[in-house]
């Protein structure tokens, strides 16, 4: 397995030789029709066209611009993506580059789980849809919304969408594309089997038409459905069957998707060695911070086998990346449900807002007829209408407060009221982005409750609540107004000390950990001790970037529970342990 992954990144440096370059616009166009059908060959010839330099038009410099973040947006780096896009939405003057840009961007927006705007757009989409009659772009804004609306879990709209590609196909165009977005949402709404005459379909056009990643992906579906019906040694000669195209295509999901499969295949086949070098490829091939679930099932895959094994530690180890997944998942999938809600409290505020303009205008030209009636009548009709536009005002404030609800909801966590795990991050980055500019100081303090499972299996959940809010309200008592406080999930919570050196930021930490470990935790008369090992990592070692920040405190974290919990540890080994 990483002989194969070696082979990818070996293959995707040598660029295709397609010959000098006499027209750039045919070859771009040529480059374009590729992007689906032949992955690294889409590659090689912008590396090309970027070598030889050829003269461009303008329109031509907009398509490349386009190209080259289409390529980028492949390769899953989407923020330096999202730029260009941008650009060629709003200054190419070219309302099909524009609209083919748009529907890349609202992918980026959703694949770097800026949910909010990947929603926006989408509705932006959907409103100008009627507007579009280039059959080519329809077809193309059709498949961002389904795919959009099949994240946010909307299958039925998703599929229905699916089906208004199949009667907008352009000329010389598959039916691929439309029958893999419906197949894959049947997938995500649980009504797909591995016998399903839509996958069948799906995968023998896709085949047909010689677009191997959506082959591919179809197939990787079918994988899936073989692993869930227990049969390991179909999804076995299947992934062997995929394993050439994802080869020569190198594209990223499609390579880690095939090797957690197949490390849950050997796994159910009795083949640990097997499985869990395919499981450690996939978790070594990840990107740094990554959340999704190929590497949650990977990490499971590693924790069954460890313990198998009797390696408790290392299966320890992967039950807490396993957890870390699972935790990201469920907040990923709670953001995108969020996101969506909102973006539709927004639609409907606007509506209204536009419906009470209306109403506000009927309003003036009653009150000018009733000026020529009895003063009784006058009087009457007028109190009526104060009564519906008060309807109508009380209607838009509880609309606007159901919003600012929906707001805080997402920001902050609905057990303990300190910011959710996203929220903490984001407010984090911008904190130390400002810290970097004055070249000012601060700590990022990882805390764990210790054995806090055993709380849960002995007192019950509504014991482990009353544990993790009182914890919470000790920590509060030390921090400053100026400093952050989130739940990164589960019994972990993360603290960003402003301003504050990694001495103090020590003294601050250890302070929680005694007030943690000396306050007795009581619910209904029943009354636990608990402890806390605390790491921490600073910025006067570690710099100011928050990715780095978080795995010195984590790996600080980790050093203190294997010494024995209940201390703070800083994020180089030569620090001393700070016990209760």
């Amino acid at each position: 397995m990483a002989g194969l992954v070696l082979c990818i990144l070996i293959q995707t440096g040598h660029a295709a030789d397609t010959g000098k370059i006499t027209d750039p616009g045919s070859f771009l166009a040529q480059t374009e029709n590729l992007r689906v059908k032949d992955h690294r060959q889409f590659a090689q010839r912008l590396v090309q066209i970027h070598r030889e330099s050829p003269p461009l038009t303008t329109a031509e410099q907009w398509q490349l611009q386009y190209l080259d973040a289409l390529e980028v947006s492949l390769e899953g780096n989407f923020g330096a993506a999202n730029k260009p896009l941008r650009d060629v939405i709003d200054r190419s003057g070219d309302p099909t580059l524009a609209a083919k840009a748009s529907v890349v961007l609202l992918t980026n927006l959703a694949g770097s789980h800026r949910y909010e705007d990947a929603f926006k757009l989408a509705q932006q989409l959907a409103t100008d849809l009627p507007q579009i009659h280039d059959r080519t772009t329809r077809f193309q804004v059709l498949s961002g919304l389904s795919q959009m609306l099949n994240l946010a879990g909307q299958t039925d709209l998703a599929i229905q969408y699916a089906r208004m590609m199949e009667d907008t196909v352009p000329a010389g165009v598959s039916l691929c594309d439309p029958h893999y977005k419906r197949v894959a949402a049947l997938y995500n709404a649980k009504k797909l089997t591995s016998s399903s005459p839509d996958l069948k379909q799906a995968i023998d056009t896709c085949d047909a038409a010689q677009q191997p990643i959506y082959a591919t992906a179809a197939r990787l579906i079918l994988i899936t459905l073989h692993l869930e019906d227990h049969q390991p040694a179909k999804a076995l000669t299947l992934l062997d069957r995929v394993a050439p195209s994802i080869l020569k295509n190198h594209y990223y999901p499609h390579t880690l998707s095939a090797l957690v499969h197949r490390a849950q295949a050997y796994e159910e086949m009795g083949r640990d060695d097997d499985a869990r070098k395919a499981a450690l490829t996939a978790v070594a091939l990840a990107r740094p911070g990554e959340i999704n679930d190929w590497q949650k099932n990977a990490y499971e895959v590693l924790y069954r086998i460890a313990k198998r094994r009797g390696n408790m530690a290392s299966a320890l180890s992967y039950y807490e990346q396993y957890v870390t997944q699972d935790k990201g998942a469920i907040d990923d999938a709670a953001a995108q449900a969020l996101a969506y809600q909102t973006v539709e409290q927004q639609v409907l505020a606007h509506k209204l807002e536009t419906e009470a303009l209306g109403k506000q205008n009927s309003v003036l030209r009653l009150q000018q007829a009733l000026d020529t009636k009895a003063v009784e009548t006058s009087r009457l009709y007028i109190a009526l209408l104060l009564m519906a536009l008060a309807s109508i005002v009380l209607w838009l404030y509880r609309l606007k407060r159901s919003q600012l609800g929906f707001k805080r909801l997402s920001h902050h966590d609905s057990l303990t009221g300190i910011f959710n795990h996203q929220h903490f991050i984001s407010e984090a980055e911008r904190v130390l982005r400002l810290l970097q500019k004055k070249l000012g100081h601060a700590c990022l303090v990882s805390i764990d409750l210790d054995h806090f499972k055993q709380v849960n299996d002995t007192h019950g959940h509504a014991m482990g609540d009353a544990v993790l809010k009182r914890a919470v309200a000790i920590c509060q008592q030390h921090l400053r107004p100026t400093d952050l406080f989130g739940r990164l999930g589960g019994e972990e919570f993360g603290i960003l000390l402003h301003e504050c050196s990694r001495e103090q930021g020590m003294d601050i930490a250890n302070r929680i950990r005694i007030t943690i470990g000396t306050t007795p935790m009581e619910e209904d008369g029943d009354g636990i001790s608990i402890s806390a090992s605390v790491g921490l990592a600073s910025t006067d070692s570690s710099g100011y970037e928050l990715q780095r920040l978080c795995k010195e405190a984590d790996a600080a974290l980790y050093r203190a529970k294997r010494a024995g919990r209940n201390r703070v540890i800083a994020d180089t080994e030569k620090d001393n342990l700070v016990e209760a």
